[in-house]
């Protein structure tokens, strides 16, 4: 992992528009595939790139076993949501993913039924990315609270025009792709997830994805780690707005308007 420790927000944005250089220079010269980057923000920076699964249960999940449990519920959430999911059965899946770790070579068996319930507050292996950096910092700014003296904003590349390999036995992060049906959040907010598993024996994991970070790679799942001060918060929280970018937006209900109208007219006008 590269980390960047800045001043201010213009200087991200210098970085930014080098990162956006160097990836256009990259797809320019690729021997292969050269995917696009994404971005997460941070409201602290001692934070780690950990899932909400992970947050909600300090222990290591099979992927058949965390498959089992979304199964079980399906019908709860059917009846109530009145949306019905065609997923494959356990034994179904068992068989499809025997295959297909660590590098989920075909796809996620019920991933959009996966990310519908990441959008509703179900623990889920998968770590939510978004294809706008501007998306990336407001969350990294928005979250800050008065005590908060960092925050991050991660930039992630998965392939990097070099084609992408791994040993056997350790840890593989794949980006799913932002291809599916789901909440509008998802499109809202440019979503895209990935997810890190890993092969013991016969047996398929979740994985917690910075043990899939390398010091030493440069050709496949490159990970920036931009450091800004919080007391910027106010300032970059202003300049997103001024391009409609807060949390309305990005969520489009009746709290985040109360809470973009909250900015504007507590925290922005103090500042005045």
């Amino acid at each position: 992992m590269n980390e960047v420790t800045l001043n201010t927000w213009e200087d991200f944005e210098s970085k930014l528009k080098e990162l956006t250089q160097n990836h256009t220079a990259q797809k320019q010269k690729a021997l292969t595939h050269v995917s696009g980057i994404l971005f997460r923000g941070h409201s602290d920076h001692t934070w780690q790139l950990t899932t909400s699964l992970e947050r909600y249960k300090a222990r290591r999940f099979s992927i058949d076993e965390y498959y089992r449990i979304i199964s079980a519920v399906k019908p709860q959430i059917e009846t109530l949501t009145n949306m019905r999911w065609d997923i494959p059965t356990p034994p179904d899946f068992s068989e499809l993913m025997a295959q297909r770790i660590p590098f989920l070579i075909g796809g996620l068996p019920g991933y959009e039924y996966m990310v519908h319930l990441r959008h509703h507050g179900f623990p889920s292996p998968l770590l939510d990315w978004t294809r706008s950096p501007y998306v990336a910092a407001f969350f990294a700014f928005d979250g800050a609270k008065d005590h908060t003296k960092i925050v991050s904003i991660f930039a992630y590349q998965e392939y990097a025009g070099m084609g992408k390999s791994g040993s056997s036995g350790e840890p593989a992060i794949s980006s799913l792709g932002p291809y599916i049906r789901s909440h509008r959040r998802h499109y809202l907010q440019q979503s895209e997830y990935t997810v890190c598993t890993v092969k013991k024996g016969d047996v398929g994991y979740y994985e917690c994805h910075e043990s899939a970070f390398g010091e030493s790679v440069t050709v496949q799942d490159l990970l920036w780690k931009f450091n800004l001060p919080a007391s910027e918060r106010a300032k970059v929280l202003r300049a997103l707005d001024a391009h409609n970018l807060n949390a309305f937006s990005l969520f489009g209900s009746t709290e985040s308007l109360m809470k973009t109208l909250a900015l504007r007219e507590i925290d922005f006008s103090t500042e005045e």
